[in-house]
């Protein structure tokens, strides 16, 4: 047919190792493959495609924006293809479901442990692997195929149109510190203000929503903000040191993730952001990753009602 495509799966494969191994030869040792063989396959690639997918130069091999895209999609194509595998192996009665989840740390605290005993009793031999759920590493992981869902916080509205956002719960944050903090009772943003706040200020976090709340109401934002992105590193700094921090109201009543903080009850409060269930459009989960979307569902749903099963 006019216009098909020819391209085939081993040339993807090399693209692929390619990006991985950081240059041809270390990609072709790992194949097992001549340096000549892979850049037949690689040069094969870019004529089918009608375009310069690599540049080489003295510092090495460097990515077109076309080979990006193409790099982008070549691993969603290995990933599809690689969980149809597993999920028919499941289904001829042999172990293979392998389920990778990208999961706020605010669900870890809660809803995991009861999903997680559900999910074993159903699927004890299934693999697992979780990753942080934070959105700016859990949207190139659906995009490209890496994790099968992530459960995160988001606004619909700014996702890329590949990803479906699934709304689970409505999750309110709030200001902590550790017990003995200068400031604890503090109510007013404005004597908070000149303090020292350790935040994660990633795309789409809460402490982002709280800063743009911030200068919407006229308040004035924090003017010290020591970065941080791991939100249990975030949780020690200010455990130890007179720092402020943002987090979900609930990490902060959890017994356990609070030993040594308190809620900083500044008024008015941030509205709430929207925690969601996101995954790739178009690309129906497997059975496993399809019972661990449900046991999420069903486990916010009831602490969202304050009730559980019997």
């Amino acid at each position: 047919m006019e216009g098909a495509s020819s391209m085939k799966d081993h040339q993807l494969r090399a693209l692929i190792q390619v990006a991985e191994s950081g240059s041809i030869r270390a990609a072709a040792r790992t194949m097992n493959l001549s340096q000549s063989a892979l850049t037949k396959a690689l040069r094969e690639l870019e004529e089918d495609v009608g375009a310069e997918l690599l540049q080489r130069s003295y510092r090495g091999i460097h990515f077109t924006a076309e080979g990006e895209a193409l790099l982008a999609r070549a691993r969603l194509v290995q990933s599809t293809l690689e969980r149809a595998r597993a999920e028919i192996r499941e289904m001829r009665g042999g172990a293979g479901a392998h389920v990778k989840v990208a999961i706020t740390p605010l669900v870890s605290t809660a809803a995991l442990p009861r999903v997680l005993a559900a999910f074993r009793k159903a699927q004890p031999m299934a693999e697992l692997t979780f990753h942080e759920g934070l959105l700016v590493q859990a949207l190139p992981g659906l995009i490209e195929g890496r994790i099968d869902f992530a459960i995160a916080l988001a606004v619909a509205a700014s996702l890329p149109y590949e990803i479906e956002f699934e709304r689970l719960a409505e999750i309110d944050a709030t200001a902590f510190v550790r017990e003995d903090h200068p400031l604890s009772g503090v109510t007013d943003w404005r004597a908070a203000i000149d303090e020292e706040w350790a935040l994660n200020l990633s795309p789409g976090s809460q402490s982002m929503n709280m800063l743009d709340w911030l200068a919407t109401q006229g308040l004035p934002v924090p003017r010290r903000v020591l970065h941080c992105s791991s939100p249990f590193l975030l949780l020690e700094l200010v455990r130890r040191n007179t720092l402020i921090g943002f987090a979900p109201s609930s990490l902060i009543a959890d017994p356990q993730v609070s030993v040594g903080l308190r809620p900083l009850p500044l008024q008015p409060a941030p509205p709430c952001m929207t925690l969601g269930l996101l995954t790739l459009r178009g690309a129906p989960l497997g059975n496993a990753a399809n019972k661990l979307a449900d046991l999420f569902r069903r486990e916010l749903a009831f602490s969202a009602r304050g009730a559980r099963p019997g």
